[in-house]
């Protein structure tokens, strides 16, 4: 299929690549593996992976965890993932020619629905002010960009973990109802309490079908159509690597003008914005301490404006800035961040989900972490149309274990 198609939309069909064996349950677990910018802080988690895999055919083959960066791993996986993607073969693998309809019950038991199909970078702009349809939801950090682009620069294939929202569901849950027609593409329990996921097959004249309430939905939305969820340093590079292919050959129908995501809505009962949690790593806490007590005070009202609680050991402090400068709670804590790891170079901040992880990491002597409240999924779109992005990691849609899994695949060379 030609993804430059008779619809003529941002969200198109796309040739999309599946195991050979995607009915084969088992299998399937070992291949499907979480995004890799989960449990980055948790290296003891990717090695149970490995061991689940068991050498296996795996997504993993194909992807670098954040969590091995700045480590001999990076170097040796990342050789590894090099010679695999040289030898990709495509005919290999099983090509549903359409979409697909997906429904992922997550570890609390609420289901997630989606429609996994590729997003026209035409439409995309992550720079600071964009007003185009498809929209980062949080501020890109540019330097993450030239190493992911050289990464799909040399990639024959392109597994998502990109999450992107709509503000209806309205062509999802049709896709829900007219499911029992659709052939399954696969069914499985994810590895590492991910869950269970299936996908349907969206082809023919149900394709067409769900086409024109997908065009419908674009039309009827003027300005912001698409927003990003999870995936942005991942959309934002292939966007780049787009913007050099097309430069280099002019060809506007490279199949490298498209990236596949999965839609999901921001009305779905399993939507839930969770905070992103911040520690700094390699720091005196207690200086780090002293710097926030000059722009916060302690409070013993934890939902007071703007405030953070603050761990370190068995320590806990509930404070409030006292003079904000940002809307956002996320937005201040990160400028006083920023700050201080501008003036403390041998210091490090990481992003954390989940509030367990954060208080366990915090134990250590050098290590001080922040949570915050997030802020509601309801106000993500006024949000963006009216201030653009969002901070840098302001929410997560879910915690670590409901993150999407790299399970699809599609060919981005011709």
């Amino acid at each position: 299929m030609n993804e430059m198609n008779k619809y003529n939309t941002i969200f198109q069909p796309a040739e999309i690549l599946l195991p050979a064996y995607s009915a084969d349950s088992e299998a399937m677990s070992r291949w499907a593996v979480i995004a890799c910018d989960q449990y980055t802080s948790e290296p003891a988690y990717w090695e149970a992976c490995v061991s689940y895999i068991g050498g296996a055919p795996s997504a993993y083959d194909y992807i670098l965890p954040e969590a091995y960066l700045g480590t001999e791993m990076e170097i040796t996986h990342g050789k590894a993932i090099s010679e695999k993607m040289q030898s990709f073969d495509a005919s290999a693998m099983r090509t549903v020619n359409g979409l697909l309809y997906v429904e992922r019950t997550l570890p609390d038991g609420t289901v997630r629905h989606g429609i996994v199909g590729a997003i026209d970078l035409e439409a995309y702009d992550y720079s600071v002010g964009s007003a185009s349809a498809v929209r980062a939801t949080e501020a890109t950090i540019l330097s993450r960009i030239p190493p992911r682009c050289k990464v799909r620069a040399s990639a024959a294939i392109e597994l998502p973990h990109i999450l992107v929202l709509v503000d209806d569901m309205g062509f999802i849950r049709t896709a829900s109802a007219d499911k029992t027609a659709l052939p399954i593409a696969y069914d499985f329990d994810l590895m590492g309490n991910g869950g269970h996921i299936t996908g349907w097959e969206i082809t023919g004249d149900a394709l067409s079908a769900l086409m024109r309430e997908i065009s419908a939905y674009e039309t009827a939305h003027h300005g912001l159509v698409y927003a990003m969820g999870d995936g942005n340093h991942s959309l934002a590079a292939a966007k780049a690597h787009w913007e050099n292919v097309k430069a280099e050959t002019g060809d506007m129908t490279h199949p490298a003008r498209f990236a596949l995501c999965e839609l999901t809505a921001l009305e779905d009962e399993s939507l839930v914005f969770h905070p992103i949690y911040r520690i700094l790593k390699n720091c005196d806490p207690s200086d780090v301490l002293r710097e926030l007590s000059s722009v916060s005070a302690e409070t013993d009202d934890e939902h007071a404006a703007q405030t953070v609680t603050v761990l370190n050991g068995a320590e806990k402090r509930v404070l409030t800035f006292t003079a904000p400068d940002h809307a956002l709670t996320v937005g201040t804590l990160q400028n006083f961040l920023d700050r201080y790891l501008t003036d403390h170079p041998g210091s490090e901040c990481d992003y954390i989900h989940g509030e367990d992880s954060a208080a366990r990491l915090a134990e250590a002597p050098d290590c001080i972490a922040f949570l915050m409240d997030g802020m509601s999924k309801s106000e993500l779109f006024p949000y963006v149309e009216a201030h653009g992005t969002l901070p840098r990691k302001t929410f997560s849609m879910g915690e670590a274990d409901s993150k999407r899994y790299y399970l699809e695949a599609r060919k981005i060379t011709k």
